[in-house]
């Protein structure tokens, strides 16, 4: 074997490559044939970034003379899946790597015809949007299917729309990501996938397991370094009753319920108007935006509202544009510049 490093492409140049090794040999061997020369590139990229750290390199010199083949093997094996996984850039590909391989392991064992398929880089439904890692097809149904969100992210919080305010920078939460990749996707049913180790409390605080939210979808918190995947298997199946037995109804109380808390929360913040005008008349101009905020929010929420009591549901794109409020950001704009002129 021969590298070569070309300084002017900056590029690694391999001839003649051959590796006799078991463990390597048996990885490749259970890959379909066109996966096998990108996965070979992420296992360079990876034991590349595993030399890089410290800890493991040290670990690789002092384990080589110590112990037998089999022993240092399963060792190296175990630290370096647990130091790249939470520590480089690339965890977020590898925990949609073995979710998937896990669940169609899982759907193997209990003898399911469901099949686990990775998105990759493939837009959905939405323009660009790549959101739903995970598509699962019901009994191999193409048009049957739950969107999984694998979300690695301590960032992300969960965001619930009583606690949503429209007219901040757009952050994606459990709640936006939930709706996306069930509209992205063009799935039945979605859930998002934590880790206990990379999660905000605020989705502790609404579930340590597995959490429902009506129309939304679920929540799976999982334990990686354990290996403890149960919570994922009875959200799945959660998930798979409930797209197997969806039926369609002339009023979505659930959907309602949204709107209605919406409402609720735009009603209280008219009321809070109400009393700063009481109490600091010098605020007018602050106090004005506000109220038109607020009407500019009622109207987004009554335009919704007819909508759903016409047809009795939403769509998920619907539902999603409901969530972000995107639409009525720029009308605001408009309306806080004159008002700034006054």
């Amino acid at each position: 074997m021969a590298i070569k490093l070309n300084q002017t492409l900056k590029r690694v140049e391999i001839q003649k490559f051959e590796l006799d090794n078991t463990i390597v040999f048996n990885y490749f061997d259970n890959l379909p044939a066109d996966l096998r020369d990108e996965r070979l590139i992420r296992a360079l990229y990876i034991g590349v970034l595993a030399l890089m750290e410290d800890r493991i390199s040290s670990f690789l010199s002092k384990t080589s003379n110590e112990l037998g083949t089999e022993l240092e093997s399963l060792k190296m094996i175990f630290e370096m899946k647990k130091d790249l996984f939470y520590k480089s850039t690339i965890k977020g590909t590898l925990a949609e790597d073995e979710i998937a391989e896990f669940l169609n392991e899982y759907f193997l064992s209990k003898k399911m015809k469901d099949k686990a398929l990775l998105t990759g880089n493939a837009a959905g439904e939405l323009l660009r949007n790549k959101t739903g890692d995970i598509v699962c097809e019901i009994n191999g149904l193409p048009d049957l299917k739950i969107a999984i969100e694998c979300k690695f992210d301590k960032s992300l919080k969960l965001g619930s729309i009583e606690s949503k305010d429209v007219f901040i920078r757009k952050t994606d939460t459990a709640w936006s990501q939930l709706i996306e990749s069930q509209a992205n996707r063009n799935s039945k049913v979605s859930l998002i996938v934590f880790d206990i180790s990379l999660i905000d409390n605020s989705i502790l605080k609404f579930c340590e397991n597995v959490g429902y939210i009506p129309e939304i979808g679920f929540i799976a918190i999982i334990d990686s370094q354990k290996g403890d995947y149960s919570n994922l298997v009875i959200a799945y199946m959660l998930a798979r009753d409930i797209a197997l037995n969806a039926k369609t109804i002339e009023l979505d109380k659930d959907i309602l319920a949204v709107i209605v808390n919406r409402i609720i929360k735009d009603i209280n913040e008219i009321t809070a108007v109400k009393s700063l005008v009481q109490k600091n008349i010098d605020n007018n101009k602050e106090i004005l935006k506000q109220i038109e905020k607020s009407i500019l929010l009622m109207e987004f929420n009554q335009q919704y509202l007819i909508q759903f009591l016409e047809t009795g549901t939403l769509t998920k794109k619907d539902l999603l544009s409901f969530y972000s409020g995107e639409e009525i950001k720029d009308r605001f704009k408009l309306i806080e510049k004159d008002i700034n002129e006054i």
